[in-house]
């Protein structure tokens, strides 16, 4: 299992402190921000009626007119990966590539699609049964994965939007957060189960179910990493998974999503 950080002994206090405030400003920036958000709308689907009996949409329209809904879909994408640029940013500090040191590159193309594909079937299979499961038990909401109207752009930007959420996750919530807390000395485990409860968090707007799911999914990812040093595998297996849920329910109607 390959050492996340180059510094064995924890930092002083000043520098702990540093990347303390680094992590939360780089998190409320972007998916720790989403996990506040996601519990909130949860506790008000929860309070307003059955969740069995609620619908969450993950890509909707957000403009009745066809350009300015492509405009607003593309801004979205764009400014979602701004805290991606950030966080890289920041590891890069002292002049090592950022890129390389998460192995957020397409430098082993076997090693990154053969396992990336391989856990994008494995956690595709697994998802299905933890989202029917919420279903049955009356705990997860119905999953739209795309409802954007039928344009010229709609499968294009339907991929974007998985790589969108491919790239936002894997390099924040594993890359840059296994990274930074082992900086800070926390142990391997520590750091692996908060890497994958924040990662359920912001998925607890679609239910308990989806909050399980990724859950289960970010110690498989977390661990992945842990073994590789790379996140790209991890980049590509979301991407694929996304990808299938959002394209193929755009293209051939209702079925169970897959979560973003």
């Amino acid at each position: 299992m390959r050492s996340l950080s180059p510094t064995v002994h924890p930092p002083a206090l000043r520098e702990r402190r540093r990347i303390t405030a680094e992590i939360l400003i780089v998190m409320g920036l972007s998916l720790g921000q989403s996990g506040v958000y996601a519990v909130v709308r949860l506790l008000d689907k929860a309070t307003s009626g059955p969740l069995a009996g609620q619908t969450t949409t993950l890509n909707p329209v957000l403009n009745d007119r066809q350009y300015f809904d492509l405009a607003y879909q593309l801004l979205g994408i764009f400014f979602a990966l701004v805290p991606v640029a950030l966080a890289l940013f920041l590891l890069s500090a002292g002049g090592a590539s950022a890129f390389r040191r998460i192995g957020f590159t397409f430098e082993r193309p076997a090693l990154d699609f053969g396992l990336g594909l391989g856990l994008a079937v494995a956690m595709g299979v697994g998802t299905l049964g933890v989202y029917a499961a919420g279903r049955a038990l009356g705990v997860t909401t119905a999953i739209v994965p795309a409802a954007l109207d039928d344009y010229w752009w709609t499968v294009p930007v339907l991929v974007l939007s998985a790589l969108r959420h491919a790239v936002l996750e894997e390099v924040l919530v594993v890359g840059y957060l296994f990274e930074r807390l082992r900086r800070l000395g926390w142990s391997v485990p520590a750091v692996l189960l908060t890497s994958a409860l924040l990662r359920g968090s912001y998925h607890l707007y679609q239910g308990i179910g989806p909050f399980v799911g990724n859950v289960i999914l970010g110690l498989i990812f977390g661990y992945a990493y842990l073994r590789t040093g790379r996140v790209m595998p991890l980049v590509i297996a979301h991407a694929a998974l996304d990808i299938t849920g959002f394209v193929g329910f755009a293209l051939l109607g209702p079925a169970i999503g897959i979560g973003d």
